[in-house]
């Protein structure tokens, strides 16, 4: 019977999912927010497992399963399209000069995310009327549907600028919505930020033990995240402690290899893949980063990238592979290591995908320190990550403007090819133009954004484009 019911609430969301437009959403799709799916508490949660297995169960990539780190891996400068050809639109990513009509980001980025998003919108509505979950339950569901409507705006933002704010599954609200404000978007992602943090668990017990559930710790961490971009250096500094002083169930892995790990205490937030999915028990990134002789590359690492690494760096020793192709060598991402040569069907599924991880809260509190000037903190948190690479700390007595050069160092080689860490660093920071221009012909300012999708401008006359397109 509740396998009868699961399947049914997927079926539910797999409707959700086909609507043409993301944004200007038709009226069937209301039958997800229908009384019966939230009528229980199993139902409910559910209904918010469904959510989870659309961000990380698809035959393509998204951008909550490897679309983001691979988009903006090319738009910054860690990744090169192998397939050179004109027809292959990856090569408008490497090169910063995306057309409106390019599918991938209607397709991979744009919609699916805002499927996302309506479904998230769909389980607040659904248990505040809703009178058949128990008040614990809805507390914890609707503060995992917060989290993850504020990560997917998260991303949206810092992709496209100004987007479409969709708080409703209501059709006569949605319909049409014009762009909302960089600042407007930040100030919803926040408050629904804080809002989770008080309605999520400090552990994990919701997902059994595994990771795969936000908790007050996940809120937390991306609110850290948020406040950094939006130059809020004392909250961020606060933040990010919080996750870190929680020695209890979080800690940097002493082997790299076992950072991603579905069981490792750095990961505070992974979404978890079935393994009789398209990945079967790998990730989309282990799947389309390793190559075989069989396959060729999707992407292969920039020598900018793999040159960036200092001598003794074991990140690059352990998460950098190569292999030889026509006498020609190339080196790509080996933080995930279950590729398309070793996965299988059901089998063990050892790395799970991860969102947020430890590592990035010590640099986020390093580079919030360095700019309220406490230069000492700054450098034991940056050091501590230098440190677990095998490199020698950086000494004491440097300058804030260092120590500031020196986060964004370690950002690059520790979160490269990672969720697009390294694009948005570089925009947030004004390095961009600099960073990328030289090596870029096709570069121009209006560059760091991507271009709103014209399926969307031709449904919704109230949304314009951004410049430059």
């Amino acid at each position: 019977m509740l396998k009868n019911k699961i399947i049914y609430i997927l079926t539910l969301i797999v409707i959700a999912e086909s609507c043409k437009h993301a944004v200007d959403v038709p009226p069937p799709i209301s039958s997800t927010t229908s009384p019966v799916v939230f009528s229980t508490n199993s139902l409910a949660n559910a209904a918010v497992l469904g959510m989870y297995t659309n961000m990380v169960d698809k035959i393509v990539p998204i951008l909550t399963n490897g679309a983001s780190t691979i988009f903006g891996g090319m738009s910054a400068d860690e990744l090169i399209a192998y397939d050179q050809s004109n027809n292959n639109g990856y090569v408008q990513f490497q090169n910063n000069n995306l057309s409106i009509t390019n599918s991938l980001i209607y397709n991979n980025l744009w919609t699916p995310t805002y499927n996302v998003i309506y479904q998230a919108n769909a389980v607040i509505e659904g248990l505040a009327n809703n009178s058949g979950v128990t008040d614990s339950i809805r507390n914890e569901l609707t503060g995992e549907a917060k989290f993850v409507r504020a990560f997917c705006f998260f991303y949206l933002v810092n992709y496209f600028g100004d987007i479409p704010l969709v708080l409703t599954t209501n059709y006569n609200k949605t319909r049409g919505l014009s762009r909302t404000p960089v600042v407007e978007i930040y100030d919803q992602i926040v408050q629904d930020l804080l809002d989770a943090q008080t309605r999520l668990p400090e552990d994990y017990s919701v997902g059994e033990g595994q990771r795969v559930r936000p908790n007050k710790y996940a809120a937390s961490a991306l609110l850290a995240r948020v406040y950094l971009y939006q130059g809020n250096w004392k909250n961020a500094q606060t933040q990010a402690s919080l996750v870190i002083s929680n020695a209890a169930q979080y800690s940097l892995s002493n082997q790299l290899q076992d950072v991603f790990s579905n069981n490792s205490q750095e990961p505070i937030f992974q979404l978890q893949q079935s393994n009789s999915g398209p990945w079967f028990n790998g990730t989309f990134e282990g799947y389309e980063f390793i190559p075989t002789y069989s396959w060729t590359l999707l992407v292969y690492l920039t020598d900018t990238l793999v040159k960036s690494f200092e001598s003794g760096d074991q990140r690059q020793a352990i998460w950098i592979k190569n292999i030889v192709f026509d006498g020609v060598t190339y080196y790509y991402p080996y933080k995930y290591t279950i590729g398309r040569g070793s996965a299988s069907p059901s089998g063990q599924i050892s790395q799970y995908y991860t969102v947020l991880r430890l590592a990035e809260q010590y640099l986020i509190r390093a580079e919030a320190e360095a700019e309220l000037k406490d230069t000492i903190n700054a450098l034991n948190d940056v050091n501590t990550i230098r440190i677990r690479a095998g490199l020698l700390g950086l000494p004491t007595g440097i300058t804030q403007e260092q120590i500031l050069t020196a986060i964004a160092h370690e950002r690059q080689v520790e979160l490269f090819c990672e969720w697009g860490h390294r694009w948005f660093d570089l925009k947030r920071t004004g390095q961009a133009q600099k960073v990328l221009s030289p090596m870029k012909p096709s570069w121009n300012k209006n560059s760091m954004l991507y271009p709103i999708p014209v399926n969307e401008l031709n449904a919704d006359p109230n949304l314009t484009q951004n410049v430059g397109y």
